[in-house]
């Protein structure tokens, strides 16, 4: 299942129509360049009119343009003290007693939460980052798994503010904890669907941190921190491998961030369509920088093939 709700990603338009590589192109196109593009676009035929063609390399820049990276800082996003604040105005369904809401929900994550059952994957006492977490379910399960610390990234602040916060809240609070029966006579607003039981605590928030920003940009913010930071036993992360182009930012952070005995668990579809990512490619990158050692863990024939990747450190145990 997948919910929107009517708002705009950062600087990123017409986000409900979004695909990954929209997403993506959009997200790291400055903005300048987008105005200019666009008005090229609209002056072109006059020019093309009353303008005498070029001849063959004249006036031309055969240069070809560099790729544009956007660095998007990063920042932490603290649990406001009102939780029912957070909850106000959100769509919130409930899967399998898991709230679940987000602009797009990519069908890989729920292979990797059916993996986390099938390879019983154990998350107590265990430290957990949410890569890309959008909605935050790969670590609302993590959370209910009894995991020492969860924390989560999503590039856009928005999406952390009003889809990833507001899930993780809703798991986490007690059904008493809402607004009482009395509150909900004062609002036209239908009360919020909640799972019959909730295994997760308001004290389980305080096992949890949220961050914005580019991939290097939290390293960065996490690794200069003053707070100490003990790194991860176990990173999640699902459809983040659509661009080659940032393989090596991706590749750097988990280097950087996985703790050298933890694992990586990684779901993706075979192949991206219209931008040339996908498993293999990653496999093949993973094995021509010689830091990692990978596998295959689940393929899933359904649909457009899909598959799980299990990453560790070559000299882990």
């Amino acid at each position: 299942m997948a919910f929107r709700f009517n708002f705009s990603i950062d600087e990123i338009e017409h986000s409900e129509a979004a695909t990954p590589d929209e997403v993506d192109a959009q997200r790291c196109t400055p903005k300048r360049k987008q105005e200019s593009t666009e008005k090229s676009k609209q002056t072109a035929g006059t020019v093309a009119d009353s303008s005498p063609r070029l001849g063959a390399g004249e006036g031309r820049d055969e240069t070809p343009p560099e790729k544009k990276f956007c660095f998007k800082a990063a920042k932490e996003h603290k649990i406001p003290e009102d939780l029912n604040k957070v909850l106000e105005n959100k769509v919130l369904e409930t899967l399998s007693g898991v709230y679940e809401g987000g602009l797009k929900i990519w069908e890989c994550t729920f292979d990797l939460i059916d993996y986390f059952s099938e390879a019983e994957i154990h998350f107590a006492n265990k430290t957990v980052l949410d890569l890309g977490c959008g909605a935050g379910l790969l670590g609302i399960v993590a959370l209910r798994g009894k995991a020492e610390k969860v924390h989560f990234q999503d590039y856009n602040s928005t999406v952390i503010d009003e889809i990833t916060l507001p899930n993780v809240v809703a798991n986490c609070i007690n059904e008493g904890s809402r607004m009482g029966s009395g509150d909900h006579r004062k609002t036209s607003k239908p009360p919020l669907k909640r799972p019959k039981k909730a295994e997760c605590s308001p004290d389980a928030l305080t096992k949890c941190r949220f961050f914005s920003g580019e991939w290097s940009k939290v390293s960065e913010l996490l690794l200069s921190s003053n707070e100490p930071f003990l790194k991860y036993d176990i990173i999640l992360t699902s459809e983040t491998i659509y661009n080659p182009d940032y393989y090596s930012a991706l590749h750097d952070t988990l280097a950087q961030l996985l703790d050298k005995n933890g694992r990586v668990y990684l779901a993706s579809k075979v192949l991206y369509f219209g931008v040339g990512g996908g498993i293999y490619l990653f496999e093949k990158f993973i094995e021509e920088k010689n830091v990692f050692r990978s596998s295959i863990v689940k393929t899933i024939d359904k649909g457009l093939q899909r598959c799980i990747m299990e990453i560790a450190f070559k000299d882990s145990s």
